[in-house]
């Protein structure tokens, strides 16, 4: 399909001095895109220069569209010298390549300088005119559109999941490539992110061919990642979920949003949404034990399993038939793909009917190994092995597919940790073919289906259980057997029963290994995997009893390889679900001899952690009512012969009634103490510290147990580097330094959000590197959303004692997470001036404006900034209009560490310059926001020796207009509008 793109120069504003003669700058600019450059007049002696330069016409293919960014030069004219670089700016053309998308590209952009950062600003305008190419061969993928988003768009609704997508494209890092002549940083580093660019672009033009043979047109959940592998290259991998998505066009979907983003997940996200009523709450359930195989190789895999335990393999009264026929279709829906995977984490009501767990797999490789860095193969079949080891899994789970699927590695020298992960699940097949299945007994199917609870039933037999776990029958259908706790990587299903408020838990390990080379370096390491995924499980496990909670979701567990040690960093949002059995307390064991002294010093730990306990419930209002016994149901029954699962339904209901009346209170969970690790485990339980009061955490995009949210939002990233002493390091003291590092990062946070109170940081993203030996980096990226305490809705024990009770209608009330309004006037930044600084004013593009195409006729319809938030939503808005992804590669180097700040200063302002340029190009395109934003790499290196310091951010979200509901309000009901301008977020930056 033949396009042409044409570009047209209009301005410059805030150049530097680049005369220090005059003081001013002969500018001109030079426009590339593939191997034709065009040039501007030199505008001399102004900082402030105006082209207004003719239409630059580039005519080519639409695959090079797709993969050639728009490269735009700004140089200072010299006549007797080489010409002075001032900066560049990267065009991505993508956006305009599809119907639904901005016609036009028009706006201010940041000039960015790898050495000196942000340099003034030029005015582009962009336009694509694209012919029709119906060419079945074609090597472009226009119009399948992008989302960063791991839920179904808002303004959307899915036709079919047709499953899982991924490539990788691999080349020679210019950081590593043999050139005859000499090569400056800022020329490598521009080297660098021009290559990043083009291989992004070649990336996802292959993605939605895969897309288009699969007859979808976008994908969802599209996650893509840079491997620095050094010498052998520099790999750029994505994976997504393919869909076919239909814009919503109904009256509907221009009326005010919904005050909740759990509301919203029920209505639109599909074409055939379940018929049945779900009776909502918020949070899901999670089932854990591990397991590890190693095998003794260089290139060794660890899967370290996570079986989330749900259902139970006995029928119940509707039982057997329906499940096994549920399970023939969704079996039969996914064994024409590859790999049954999802990267999508939040699904509407009735996709899920069971989840499994969460499977994991981990693998050591070696890169000097690779008979050919330059070629994908090798890199292809390493992935290859993890995904068929996570199939295997899932399906010794009962299991067909894997959702909230994700990759991620680490890379030390020229070893590289491949690591995967999801949870395993039973899914619905009419969401994953189109009319497939017969409406019968896709109705029937659901009726079966208890609200609120099925998910949480185990998938599996539970008479050839795939590991030892606690079985009882489910607290609210008591039908169904249900784990005693459940893990998993996806977000809340709408439909769970959860009572009182969720929590951030997380688990922190160090430990030391030996300096090797090649091979025995990546034995050691493979020796060290399993242990620590053990005992990372294994504090999880121990936090969540002591929480009084019974489930984990959003859980991430990032394993990390330095020169001299791994970390392991785990995040999940602790909840206690309503189906499954109260958690039992902690106890504590010692195997020491009698020791008196010792006893005291045991009975007031054990006195401590009860204490504990009781506090956490009482923090996070977690008030079960009492249940009797009689109710409680049977634990796990002895093994019998396997003709019982092909009972009548007369028998089943029969096995159901069979109560073990002397199946008392939960048995405690039990810690032996047998050596000084144990004990330290024990003490670092109790030295966590909770929030301070009124501060809430979660990882997940909404905090379950909190009703009332206010549109006021404040998105954040924080980093932090520290040195280790070389001296006596051993894992107590690693450990320590650890936890220090993330509470006092922590700590930091709450006291510069202290103005927000009440407010709530969701989506907390915590991750740990090692760039250097001895140097430990953490990045956190959240969003604190505030909510009205005084008009909190006490709705939580009146939930718990409906979800004890069997639903008789299908219209029970629903549990949701209202957002209240506020009004639209700006609000007051909720940082002190001298502790922050905000990006509007750290940067040139902080008073800004936007043409926003979709938005209402309002008398002021400019907004200052561009809001930023890492969830899928905007409180308090509604979601027009989807503009594509913001995919974006930087690189700064200095040379002047200790003059810009030190580490502190420099990486606040580079930070600070990221958030300044992806705010331009979201409204260059006529956006207002970025949503589902993430940074996905932060690699930092310095040399405090030589005052030298480099940074790689990478970053992605999606460009969005969005409309709030008062002015959707005001348009609705025809009134004069007093003002349409939104309040702004400031991306706050903390280093």
């Amino acid at each position: 399909m033949p396009g042409k793109l044409k570009v047209k120069i209009v301005a410059g504003r805030h150049l530097p001095v680049m005369d220090r003669a005059s003081d001013l700058t002969d500018a001109f600019v030079e426009v590339k895109f593939g191997n034709t450059t065009f040039k501007t007049d030199v505008y001399l002696k102004s900082l402030n220069p105006q082209w207004n330069s003719e239409w630059f016409k580039f005519e080519v293919d639409d695959e090079d569209l797709q993969d050639e960014p728009l490269q735009i030069t700004v140089l200072d004219h010299d006549t007797y010298s080489a010409n002075d670089a001032i900066g560049k700016v990267y065009i991505d053309i993508d956006p305009l390549l599809y119907s639904e998308a901005a016609t036009v590209i028009s706006g201010w952009f940041p000039i960015y300088d790898t050495i000196h950062g942000i340099r003034g600003e030029i005015n582009v305008v962009v336009k694509v005119d694209l012919f029709n190419d119906l060419n079945r061969f074609r090597q472009s993928s226009c119009g399948v559109k992008f989302f960063c988003t791991t839920s179904i768009p808002k303004c959307y609704r899915a036709v079919i999941i047709h499953g899982f997508v991924e490539e990788l494209v691999v080349n020679e890092d210019p950081e590593y490539q043999w050139i005859d002549r000499i090569r400056t940083p800022r020329a490598s580093n521009e080297a660098r992110q021009r290559l990043i660019s083009l291989m992004s672009g070649e990336l996802q033009r292959k993605i939605g061919l895969k897309v288009l043979e699969m007859r979808g047109n976008a994908v969802v959940g599209y996650l893509q990642c840079f491997d620095l592998e050094g010498e052998s290259g520099l790999v750029v991998r994505a994976i997504g979920t393919a869909c076919t998505l239909d814009k919503l066009s109904s009256p509907a979907a221009l009326l005010p949003a919904c005050n909740s983003p759990s509301k919203e997940m029920k209505e639109s996200p599909l074409v055939h949404p379940p018929s049945h009523g779900c009776r909502s709450t918020h949070n899901s359930p999670i089932h854990t034990a591990t397991g590890s195989r190693l095998t003794q190789n260089f290139s060794v895999s660890v899967p370290t399993l996570i079986y989330t335990g749900m259902g139970s393999g006995s029928a119940g009264k509707e039982g057997g038939p329906f499940k096994a026929l549920l399970r023939q279709q969704t079996q039969s829906a996914l064994e024409q793909r590859e790999f049954p995977f999802f990267t999508l984490t939040a699904f509407p009501p009735g996709f899920l009917v069971h989840v499994g767990g969460v499977v994991s797999a981990r693998s050591v490789k070696l890169l000097d190994r690779i008979h050919n860095p330059d070629e994908p193969e090798t890199r292809d079949a390493w992935w290859a092995e993890i995904r068929q080891e996570i199939k295997s899994h899932a399906k010794a789970l009962g299991c067909h597919a894997v959702v909230g699927y994700s990759e991620s590695t680490s890379i030390c020298e020229e070893v590289c940790i491949l690591s995967a992960s999801g949870t395993a699940a039973v899914l619905n097949p009419r969401f994953l073919q189109d009319g497939t299945v017969e409406g019968c007994l896709e109705q029937r199917l659901e009726e079966n289906l208890p609200a609120g609870c099925g998910f949480c039933h185990i998938p599996y037999d539970e008479l050839n259980m795939p590991f030892p776990a606690h079985l009882t029958y489910c607290y609210n259908c008591r039908k169904q057997k249900v784990p005693d706790v459940l893990f998993t990587t996806i977000d809340l299903p709408v439909d769970a029963i959860v009572i009182g408020k969720g929590c951030l838990i997380q688990a922190r390990l160090c430990r030391l290994k030996k300096k090797a080379q090649a091979e025995a370096n990546a034995t050691a390491i493979s020796n060290l995997l399993p242990f620590m995924e053990y005992e990372v499980h294994t504090q999880l496990m121990n936090k969540l009893k002591l929480k009084g909670m019974n489930a984990l979701f959003g859980l991430r567990i990032q394993i990390t390889v330095g020169e001299n040690m791994l970390m392991g960093l785990a995040s999940a949002t602790g909840v206690y679900l309503a189906a499954l059995p109260t958690p039992g307390g902690i106890q504590i064991a010692g195997k020491t001899p009698n020791d008196g002294s010792y006893e005291q010093h045991i009975s007031h730990m054990q006195k401590k952690i009860n204490d504990t306990i009781a506090k956490n419930k009482e923090l996070y209002e977690i008030n079960p009512p009492e249940i009797s016994e009689e109710i409680i149901g049977s634990p796990i029954p002895e093994p019998r012969q396997r003709s019982r699962l092909l009972r009548s339904q007369s028998e089943s209901s029969d096995e159901v009634t069979e109560l073990d009346l002397s199946h008392g209170k939960k048995d405690a969970f039990v810690l032996e103490i047998d050596d000084t690790d144990a004990m330290e485990d024990v003490h670092s339980l109790l030295t966590d510290v909770p929030p301070p009061s009124g501060f809430y955490s979660c990882n997940t995009e909404i905090m379950p147990g909190i009703n009332n949210w206010t549109s006021e939002i404040q998105m954040f990233t924080s980093v932090r580097v520290i040195r280790l002493s070389s001296l006596n390091l051993t894992n107590q003291a690693l450990n320590k330094n650890f936890n220090d590092l993330c509470e006092n990062l922590l700590k930091s946070l709450y006291f510069k959000l202290r103005s927000m109170i009440p407010c709530c940081l969701c989506h907390v993203n915590f991750t740990v590197s090692l760039p250097e030996d001895e140097l430990i980096q953490v990045t956190v990226t959240a969003v604190a959303i505030t909510f009205d305490k005084n008009q909190a809705l006490q709705t939580t024990k009146t939930h718990a004692e409906k979800s004890l009770q069997r639903a008789s209608t299908d219209n029970e009330e629903l549990l949701q997470f209202p957002l209240e309004l506020c009004s639209d006037s700006l609000p007051s930044h909720p940082f002190p001036p001298t502790k922050a600084v905000t990006v509007e004013k750290a940067s040139p593009m902080g008073e800004g404006t936007f043409r926003n195409r979709s938005a209402p006729p309002c008398t002021n319809s400019t907004v200052g900034v561009v809001k930023m938030t890492p969830l899928s939503f905007i409180p308090g808005a509604k979601i027009t209009k989807y503009l594509g992804i913001i995919n974006m590669f930087f690189i700064r180097e200095t040379t002047s560490l200790r003059e810009e700040g030190g580490v502190s200063g420099f990486l606040h302002a580079f930070i600070a310059e990221v958030f300044a340029m992806v705010r331009a190009h979201v409204a260059a395109l006529g956006g207002n926001a970025v949503v589902s934003y993430i940074m996905k790499q932060c690699v930092f290196m310095e040399n405090p020796n030589k005052n030298q310091a480099q940074c790689l951010i990478n970053v992605s979200g999606d460009a969005v207009v969005f409309v709030r509901e008062s002015e959707l309000e005001v348009v609705s009901t025809q009134q004069p509008a007093t003002s349409c301008q939104p309040s702004c977020i400031g991306g706050e930056v903390t280093t």
